[in-house]
């Protein structure tokens, strides 16, 4: 299975998808004459100033469920995974698709809000409302693709694999996979089993609450978890001040010539491109159309507003926290050391961060959880109201989907690292692909409403 899915992948993320998330970003970018330079500060206020309850969900409650999807491990897990693989200049190239992504999920924002009905917006309304009869069987296969990702992808499989993999690099860092628990057909340590247990039940807790309680526990949970890992990331880069300077040569060097940094370790200029791009849309999901799902739950706001809103999602999750976690790789030298993204970015904790090995391991362990536990709710937030609009808002079908994704949660720790990435990068791009051509065709719409307002 994994040879064939490594190499669905490969095509799915060639030349061909990254140039059209670059395209589309590209193009908003002119033709909304850099909105994202221009309309970040009326982003923030109106996703974190005064908010007013209009019959839906307020901007702010919004922007804290997209966020909740989008900062989980792939903010540290991928953001390592993506330096280790295509060195440092990987990050730059993660960075540009953040800067065009902003001006994408922009588009998506507005698009969500003017062509949102009774029962909300979001891509598949957009398609269908905005496109016609074509635009019907592209949002048919968009939901479709996000129903699997929420269950199997980048929802459920990834994330809680992340948390696993955390706990068992704190409480069994020298497991050789020959003692422990065995289910699935694979060994896990006792304390693996018990957190995925944990996480299971929290999932169930928060997931048979319904949409409602999904909300309510984003709106909580981010917050909290994005400050304290900003504050503890610009913590590391303080206390290491002095390499600072060079880690961002180091990127910006690696972008146009990787061999320079890695002596050829890490390939060609395709490679930490393709990384920074691919693991860009998996943070931020720019271009997916997954925070469009959010958005369109907000009542009583103009379009070009709530996509400043939207907008400042991916400003967040990428300028902001991949930036920092790339940037603590990089400084401490641990995306040299090879190994998986968990044990990478551990390295760079225990080696960056002034307080004892065990207490930085159980630092990143806890930031893993948080992120990952927040992608699951907000994730299975999307992949519901997609649902809803597959089955015309069947409340069987949507009883029994919460429980097949309980259950993904709880198989997760024991499936393979290897694929339950490839995995994760296969359904980002098959969501991608329907929701990217969509915003090409209605580019005239938002231009025009964004020039109308």
């Amino acid at each position: 299975m994994a040879v064939w899915l490594e190499t669905l992948c490969t095509w799915v993320w060639g030349w061909p998808m990254m140039g059209l998330i670059l395209t589309v970003g590209a193009l908003f970018t002119i033709r909304l004459r850099f909105i994202q330079l221009r309309g970040l500060k009326t982003g923030l206020k109106t996703a974190f100033g005064p908010q007013t309850e209009s019959g839906g969900a307020t901007p702010f409650r919004a922007l804290c469920t997209a966020l909740a999807a989008t900062i989980g491990t792939g903010n540290i897990i991928g953001v390592a995974s993506a330096i280790s693989i295509g060195g440092p200049g990987a990050l730059f190239w993660m960075l540009v698709a953040g800067f065009l992504g902003m001006a994408t999920q922009y588009a998506e924002g507005l698009l969500a809000v003017r062509y949102s009905g009774p029962q909300g917006g979001g891509p598949c309304i957009y398609m269908e409302q905005g496109l016609g009869r074509k635009g019907r069987v592209m949002a048919i296969c968009y939901a479709i693709c996000a129903v699997f990702a929420g269950a199997f992808g980048i929802g459920t499989v990834a994330q809680v694999h992340g948390i696993s993999a955390a706990v068992a690099r704190f409480f069994a860092p020298d497991f050789q996979g020959t003692w422990g628990l065995w289910l699935f057909g694979a060994y896990r340590p006792p304390a693996v089993v018990l957190a995925g247990l944990l996480v299971t039940v929290a999932t169930a807790a928060v997931l048979l609450g319904g949409v409602e309680r999904i909300g309510t526990v984003a709106e909580t949970l981010v917050p909290i978890m994005a400050v304290g890992y900003i504050l503890l990331t610009s913590a590391l880069l303080l206390w290491n001040w002095k390499a600072l300077p060079m880690a961002v040569g180091q990127v910006l060097t690696g972008a146009l010539a990787p061999k320079a940094v890695a002596g050829g370790a890490v390939g060609s200029v395709f490679i930490a491109m393709r990384q920074g791009i691919a693991r860009g849309l998996f943070t931020n999901e720019a271009g997916m159309g997954t925070a469009a799902i959010a958005a369109g739950m907000v009542r009583g706001i103009r379009p070009d507003r709530q996509g400043l809103a939207s907008m400042t999602g991916t400003f967040i999750d990428t300028i902001v926290l991949c930036t920092l976690t790339g940037l603590a790789i990089v400084v401490t030298g641990a995306w040299q050391q090879g190994g998986d993204g968990v044990s990478i970015t551990n390295t760079a904790f225990v080696s960056g961060l002034p307080f004892t090995p065990s207490f930085s391991r159980f630092v990143l362990m806890v930031s893993l959880l948080l992120f990952a536990f927040a992608t699951v709710i907000g994730w299975h937030y999307y992949a519901q109201r997609c649902l809803a609009y597959l089955t015309r808002g069947s409340h069987v079908a949507e009883q029994m989907y919460r429980w097949l994704c309980i259950a993904a949660v709880a198989v997760a720790p024991y499936l393979s690292v290897e694929a339950v990435w490839q995995l994760a990068d296969l359904t980002n791009g098959l969501m991608a692909f329907p929701n990217l051509l969509a915003l090409l065709l209605l580019a005239g719409t938002v231009v025009q409403v964004t020039e109308g307002t």
